[in-house]
């Protein structure tokens, strides 16, 4: 069931660990803080940015951040959230020089701080939006169960597993399902727990599932103490690369030895998106 050939230029996404890593970065260096300059290059990235955005924010305090999903909220104090999405190549550098014509907004904070939205593909993504209503952005409203939230749990997830009849790969990745598990993600995860990725989700049972969301959970957790994985365009908000590919199992690895079992790591397609796997230990 492999498939030869060099995975690195396959597009790469940041999933939830790497999201994760730039907000905790943005909270640790931004609460608190207060916009002085806002500079907008361009009217649209992915979407039109809100309008007289600049004005919007010059004067606004951070109160604190969080995440859903893949998005980032950053809260106002005047009752509003910024919601950001780094798309494809999108980047949030604190500092550092001016990144060219690929820096399409710059933010100056009170203490001299500057964040600056670097995205050369422009699949990224920012509104603005009232606090106590932003679960309900259209952006979010469809979104899933967090997969480090309590919600998230093996009978959560046998029950958005019950009757599809996808791979459960696909299923994991499907963002109505779970949020955040991306490619590189769910390959691992599922190496984890032993489960082959072209088995259909309905045939995921009881302690499948249970042995899933452990997997997940312990997945994306180191990936986040290692700062989230670098193949092509990520780094975190000092520039630095995340060094979780170093610790890959089975992702970007076809032909190279399984550390369980010592056979070689196999690739397939699934969904136009590249799947890796040990047909030995995975059933």
């Amino acid at each position: 069931m492999s498939a030869p050939g060099p995975t690195s230029a396959e597009p790469t996404l940041p999933e939830l660990p790497e999201v994760e890593t730039v907000m905790r970065a943005l909270a640790a260096r931004l609460t608190g803080r207060r916009f002085v300059r806002v500079e907008q290059r361009r009217a649209d990235l992915r979407f039109p940015l809100p309008d007289g955005l600049p004005g919007r924010l010059e004067g606004r305090t951070l109160r604190h951040f969080g995440r859903r999903a893949k998005y980032i909220q950053a809260h106002l104090d005047d009752g509003r959230s910024l919601l950001l999405h780094l798309g494809m190549s999108g980047r949030l550098l604190l500092d550092g020089e001016s990144r060219g014509p690929h820096e399409h907004l710059t933010f100056t904070f009170d203490d001299g701080s500057v964040l600056r939205f670097v995205d050369p593909r422009r699949f990224g993504m920012l509104d603005l939006a009232a606090t106590d209503t932003v679960d309900g952005h259209r952006w979010l409203a469809h979104l899933g169960h967090e997969p480090l939230g309590n919600a998230f749990s093996g009978p959560a997830l046998l029950a958005g597993l019950e009757g599809r009849r996808t791979p459960v790969k696909v299923a994991l990745m499907d963002q109505r399902l779970v949020v955040g598990v991306g490619n590189i993600y769910a390959s691992e995860s599922l190496h984890r727990a032993g489960i082959a990725p072209w088995r259909l989700a309905l045939s995921i049972g009881p302690e499948a599932a249970d042995r899933l969301v452990a997997a997940i959970r312990d997945v994306l957790t180191d990936a986040i103490d290692a700062g989230g994985s670098s193949l092509r365009d990520y780094v975190q908000s000092n520039g630095e690369l995340g060094n979780f590919q170093n610790a890959f199992r089975v992702y970007d690895r076809a032909g190279r030895p399984c550390g369980g079992c010592g056979r070689p790591i196999e690739r397939i397609v699934q969904t136009g998106r590249a799947t890796y796997f040990c047909g030995h230990c995975q059933r």
